[in-house]
């Protein structure tokens, strides 16, 4: 099945939840309007974050951040990814092997002539990156994140 990236319907993987649209947000207890996201995101997250853009690599400070915590949504703040599954796929962007349960939603990407697994805040929906499967054992997968779509909480990791 194939859904598009305003239905929210997304593909399930591990540690992954479906969102609907603006109802689900709503929900959710988080929507913001279009002027509310440029006023509280930076011009590249709102690129990114807004408009499935893509930071430069190796540009993110969060690519070493290498202290236990949290790595959260830059949007809503929902936690996203443990400390303890980040890795260093050489890439240039954050990368970790696994979110957190019910963190994020997956929809199919095809843009730039290519089929990618595009990944969302399960909570404002804001997309954060993509994943990918040639990540390190024990689930195989790279969750490829764009740093301007996150922020870090220091301290124990979920």
């Amino acid at each position: 099945m194939q859904y598009d990236r305003r239905s929210m319907v997304a593909v399930l993987l591990a540690g992954t939840v479906a969102v609907a649209s603006g109802a689900a947000r709503a929900a959710a207890g988080f929507t913001l309007t279009d002027a509310q996201w440029r006023k509280k995101l930076s011009p590249e997250a709102y690129d990114v974050m807004r408009h499935a853009g893509t930071e430069r690599p190796f540009t993110s400070p969060l690519l070493n951040e290498h202290r236990a915590g949290q790595f959260a949504c830059a949007g809503c703040d929902l936690a996203l990814f443990g400390s303890h599954t980040k890795f260093d796929s050489g890439t240039g962007w954050p990368s970790f092997w696994q979110p957190l349960p019910h963190a994020v939603a997956t929809t199919t990407d095809r843009g730039f002539g290519e089929v990618r697994t595009e990944v969302h805040c399960a909570r404002c929906a804001s997309h954060l990156g993509h994943v990918f499967n040639d990540g390190p054992k024990p689930t195989g997968l790279r969750y490829c994140m764009d740093g301007v779509a996150l922020t870090f909480h220091a301290g124990a990791p979920a």
